[in-house]
This record gives C-alpha cells, structure tokens and sequence, in this order.
C-alpha cells in the first residue's frame, strides 16, 4: 500500500478527518457530529480512484485512536463504521 496519511479537522461540535493518499490527489473522510461528549461517526467516503486500498479502514482507525488518546466515545452510524467495530470487538472500550 502507498502511503496514507490521516489528519482531523474540527468545525465546532463536527469534523471530519481526512485520508490523503501519496500517489493521488483525491481525498477519502470520515466525517463526525458531537452531542453530549460522543463523537458520532456519520459517514465515510472513499472516493474510487483511491477505493481498495484500505483508505477506509485507516480512517476509522484514526478516529480510535483519537477517542483513546482524547477520552471520548464514538457512536457509530455510518454502516461501513458500525461493521468495523464489529470486526474489531477491542474498540468496545471507545464505544458509546
């Protein structure tokens, strides 16, 4: 895989983070709505040029680590977030 980098964007109580590809200039989000100190992950977008690459996945990984290192839940919404966590039964402690 080419490298992804991962940055977080904050407007207020929402933001997205943002998948940045080395080879491309398209660009993959998650985006995220709070209330009441959960981040509620709303809805991803991998755009195709960039699809197949795992770019969704880093995202919500992303977002994990954020909750961990920032103390807040995530409500997942978005489906591809709401299977993730259940592939991932070891994000149950970030989950609201």
């Amino acid at each position: 895989m080419v490298g992804v980098t991962i940055t977080k964007h904050e407007n207020g109580p929402s933001g997205e983070y943002r998948a940045h590809v080395a080879d491309s200039d398209v660009i993959g989000h998650l985006t995220w709505a709070e209330r009441d100190g959960v981040h509620y992950a709303e809805h991803t977008l991998v755009p195709p040029a960039i699809g197949g690459r795992g770019v969704a996945g880093r995202l919500v990984e992303a977002m994990v680590a954020d909750a961990r290192e920032n103390g807040f839940k995530i409500g997942p919404v978005c489906s591809y977030v709401v299977a993730a966590f259940e592939r991932h039964p070891e994000w149950a402690d970030v989950e609201a």
